[in-house]
């Protein structure tokens, strides 16, 4: 409804000669006009809340619909507070009334604004855990759920573990008794260092052109092999405990790599400088030797070598100090599920090959889930804590040491994403090499499976003495895994049947199966050096 005319002019009343009538006469004229505001307020306000209940699917999403419905019923339609607000500084001014006014109207616009002829069902909508919306819903409740029920199933767990068989951990298992033969493993340690410096003289030969590039192939060669080789022989020959043979041979492993990154980047670098002079390239390739370079190189959490990193501006000594600590309690928990629990089922258990089936797979599936923990806090300690502690000493800004392998869908999807220093390495320094000498790609995957898995065979048997390729045969199994999961996923249409597969296969049955493989298999080797 619109007013044209003020009331003040519509009325004659005020207009007079004489001083009183007009005075009484804009008195009486005051009082109307706000009585005639109240009236107007009231009536815009009615007619707001009467839109704001009228159905207008079209025009609003579900979202805005139960946020009106929300507020209508909570205390009035935010239409009306708006039009009285509007006239609210008028009531104020004309007689200071507002506020008595706008609890008269949210009275008024509450029983107006949800009425109970209004519809309640305005569209189509289908329920959170249908098929349809499941995956559209936010889960985080349930996942809260998961953890509280996790963590209260696994402390009931511990507790009665305890008070079963009493704390079970002892320091023999993780260092020999025989402390003072294990000198010659550190020693092995403090001496490998050698061997980048030795290949840093090789490089230093070839840009002084002392000697040409297929000698330095053939020195590099020997100082890769070397490098192996050596802590090799340390390990069988005086026999450490199982960690420091493990730590030693994740050393020398790690030393090999980046010795192959360096040597092979040098040479790429000298093939592409060369190119630049003749004028077969339009880029600037410097091909420099740097021992900076290289020091850094093998201080940093890479295995890719090059001349330059980006680098953070400074360190986070608080960030580094709580990583430090997560480290040490994730290392001891680590220690106590091995030993508590891990232990014991081992001890308890007979060869998988050689003993019951039924009763192999009961023990593979108790191991399961401790070594499942274990491996999850392994991961944690090394490649998120570790890492990002070295890298931030370091200033080492390329942080993706991993990726989110827990969604994989393929196996070879997890070998690409859990660990990517490695990953990387393997893609530079193997895959696409030979895919530029023209080996098929399907070769070429299998190449990189192979190493990977000599690898993993390597830092297993040398410290166990015996070499019966349970982790070679692990991993290479993993290759007709892929066909297959591959195969599933496109029948089932589904990521989630790759990611069971995953789960199911690499977590519960093999890396249990692989424990009690290689556990029989070394007590079976001691009894017989016993004998």
């Amino acid at each position: 409804m619109a007013i044209n005319e003020t009331p003040l002019e519509s009325s004659g009343v005020g207009q007079g000669s004489g001083g009183e009538v007009g005075d009484s006469g804009s008195e009486s004229s005051n009082v109307r006009n706000c009585d005639l505001i109240q009236k107007l307020r009231r009536r815009r306000g009615l007619e707001a809340a009467a839109d704001a209940v009228v159905v207008d699917g079209d025009a609003k999403s579900a979202a805005a619909e139960d946020k009106s419905e929300i507020r209508s019923v909570g205390g009035g339609m935010e239409s009306v507070g708006e039009s009285g607000n509007k006239f609210s500084d008028g009531n104020d001014q004309n007689g200071g009334n507002g506020g008595g006014s706008r609890e008269a109207d949210d009275g008024m616009s509450f029983k107006v604004s949800y009425r109970a002829s209004s519809p309640a069902h305005r569209r189509i909508k289908e329920s959170p855990l249908s098929s349809d919306a499941i995956f559209r819903q936010s889960h985080a409740g349930l996942f809260n759920l998961c953890i509280v029920v996790l963590v209260a199933v696994n402390s009931r767990l511990i507790i009665e573990n305890l008070m079963k068989y009493g704390l079970l951990i002892r320091m023999g298992f993780w260092f020999s008794s025989k402390s003072l033969m294990d000198w010659p493993v550190l020693m092995c340690c403090l001496s490998l260092p050698i061997f980048p410096i030795t290949a840093f003289l090789v490089e230093k030969l070839v840009q002084k052109k002392r000697i040409i590039d297929p000698v330095a192939v053939v020195l590099h060669m020997m100082i890769t092999t070397a490098a192996i080789v050596y802590p090799v022989l340390v390990i069988l020959w005086c026999d450490p405990a199982i960690t420091s043979g493990v730590t030693l041979m994740l050393f020398a492993c790690t030393m090999l790599l980046k010795l192959i990154s360096y040597a092979h980047t040098n040479y790429d670098m000298r093939a592409l400088s060369k190119s630049h002079h003749k004028g077969e390239s339009n880029m600037d390739y410097t091909y420099e030797v740097s021992f900076k370079s290289l020091l850094y190189f093998m201080a940093a959490p890479t295995l890719c070598y090059q001349l330059s990193y980006p680098r953070n501006a400074c360190i986070r000594k608080r960030w580094v100090a709580s990583l430090l600590v997560k480290f040490i309690i994730f290392a001891g928990l680590m220690g106590f599920i091995i030993e508590q629990y891990i232990n014991p089922i081992v001890r308890n258990s007979q060869h998988p090959l050689k003993g019951n089936l039924l009763y192999a797979i009961e023990r593979v599936l108790k191991l399961s889930v401790p070594n499942l923990y274990v491996w999850l806090c392994m991961f944690y300690c090394f490649f998120h804590l570790w890492l990002n502690i070295l890298a931030e000493l370091l200033r080492f800004g390329d942080r993706e040491f991993y990726k989110d392998w827990w969604n994989a869908r393929t196996i070879d999807e997890y070998w690409r994403m859990w660990n990517m220093p490695v990953h990387k390495w393997m893609v530079r320094h193997v895959y696409f090499p030979c895919l530029r000498i023209g080996i098929p790609k399907g070769v070429a995957i299998l190449i990189v499976f192979f190493i990977s898995a000599a690898f993993h065979e390597l830092c297993i048997a040398v410290p166990c003495h015996m070499f019966k390729c349970w982790a070679f045969i692990g991993i290479m199994f993993q290759v007709p895994l892929v066909i297959l999961t591959n195969l599933l996923q496109n029948k089932f249409r589904s990521p989630m049947v790759g990611n069971m597969i995953f789960w199911s296969f690499f977590s519960i049955f093999g890396q249990p199966m692989c424990v009690l493989l290689y556990y029989h298999d070394m007590m079976n080797r001691k009894l017989n050096d016993q004998g």
